[in-house]
């Protein structure tokens, strides 16, 4: 297999992997300017994914980014603020 197959199959695995692991019960349902469906199309046909699926893994990837940091963000508050933390207790 071409690296380029190997590449889009595994986006591909990645993608469908994200949205499953995000996504369970809820329907949301939207309307995209004709540019924006067009360009989520065009990057679902790349992938070789359809777009829905391509939808679910962004709002996926976006919600566990700020999960990330806001607990990275945290971490930086507690290790900056440990001594006073101890004096406090």
């Amino acid at each position: 297999m071409s690296s380029g197959l190997q590449r889009r199959s595994r986006l591909q695995r990645l993608v469908r992997r994200r949205a499953r692991l995000y996504i369970g019960r809820m329907n949301v349902a939207f309307e995209l300017a004709p540019a924006q469906a067009e360009k989520l199309q065009e990057a679902a046909d790349r992938l070789g994914i359809s777009p829905s699926e391509l939808a679910r893994a962004a709002v996926a990837d976006l919600l566990a980014e700020r999960d990330d940091d806001f607990r990275t963000a945290a971490e930086r508050v507690l290790r900056k603020n440990a001594d006073l933390y101890r004096r406090l207790a």
